[in-house]
């Protein structure tokens, strides 16, 4: 699949080289002429007879050689020069343009013990466990109740990201209550103004399906893939006393979510599969995301250069030459 995907993305970088293959073939022609020797001939003996009334000087039959190898090695050079092309590359003047926000909900209800030493405090080691497979990757931090705020922009330094992510506590939420939309069009936009391509990781217990047509307008508007990391246990789950109420896990209406949005949905493990699930959930994105400013066409004409060589190097060595008229 992936050689059929190339195959229908192959193109010249510089086509104008092409038309130089208009003169090349005029040039080509002419020399294989008046390389014949038998031309003359041909014009007055049928060519049926020709080769049974002629005697050919031993080696005579192959000097048509010398003008086939010029002309392939045109070929080769003109294809060469035009840069052929069907895959991209990172500039190498450009950071690594994929990026991944992570939107982290910061409620009382994500104090809640369902899940050891509660649903946040989870997050936070998600987290870090999320930033160690992924540290190649630029990454942002959003915090979100009742509204959504940029914790930390765009940063290769997952030091600093983990160490916010140990801060966050509801209490510093300025206005309380659940607007995931908010801080998904937050990270949409901080995505969109960097100018790269990236994937959004949703961190929240539940999401109401109140919330869904918000949601859905967010995405419609920006079209960044949302993955959702469900940090809450089943209703099978009785969390210790003196736990804060929440209710459990409704993976229904996650998934709904996320099917909004493109996404998918990891249920939170107490080993590290789901963030290696997720991980490769947010790099199949990242792959089928379409190129940014930060790439560019590889030139794959460069590979020609070392067949070039090696053809003219044979046609000199045997002392190849061409008269053209």
């Amino acid at each position: 699949m992936d050689s059929l995907a190339s195959l229908t993305q192959f193109h010249f970088l510089r086509p104008a080289w092409l038309l130089l293959l208009i003169p090349a073939g005029l040039l080509v022609w002419s020399a294989y002429r008046r390389s014949d020797s038998l031309r003359a001939w041909r014009k007055l003996i049928s060519p049926h007879l020709l080769d049974h009334l002629l005697i050919r000087e031993s080696g005579e039959s192959g000097r048509w050689r010398p003008v086939y190898a010029l002309g392939l090695a045109w070929l080769i050079g003109i294809i060469t020069l035009a840069g052929p092309s069907w895959r991209m590359q990172a500039s190498p003047f450009s950071e690594d343009q994929s990026a991944l926000f992570i939107v982290v909900k910061v409620t009382p209800q994500m104090m809640a013990q369902d899940i050891q030493p509660s649903r946040l405090q989870r997050s936070v080691m998600k987290v870090h466990d999320l930033l160690e497979l992924r540290s190649d990757v630029r990454t942002g931090l959003i915090a979100y109740a009742g509204s959504a705020h940029l914790v930390m922009p765009l940063t290769s330094d997952a030091g600093v990201i983990n160490s916010f992510m140990e801060a966050l506590e509801p209490g510093i939420m300025p206005k309380q209550g659940d607007e995931p939309a908010e801080a998904i069009a937050l990270a949409n936009q901080r995505l969109r103004d960097a100018g790269v391509s990236g994937s959004i990781v949703l961190i929240t217990d539940n999401i109401d399906t109140s919330q869904l047509s918000a949601l859905e307008t967010t995405y419609r508007q920006d079209a960044f893939e949302v993955h959702i990391l469900a940090m809450a246990a089943g209703p099978e789950v009785i969390p210790p006393p003196g736990s804060y109420p929440a209710p459990p896990l409704d993976m229904k209406s996650l998934r709904q979510a996320a099917r909004t949005m493109d996404g998918t949905v990891t249920g939170v493990t107490a080993d590290k599969r789901d963030i290696e699930k997720l991980s490769a959930r947010i790099e199949s994105s990242m792959k089928s995301a379409p190129a940014q400013e930060g790439q560019r066409w590889k030139d794959e004409g460069y590979y020609l250069v070392i067949l070039l060589a090696l053809i003219l190097l044979a046609f000199f060595r045997q002392g190849g030459s061409v008269t053209v008229e």
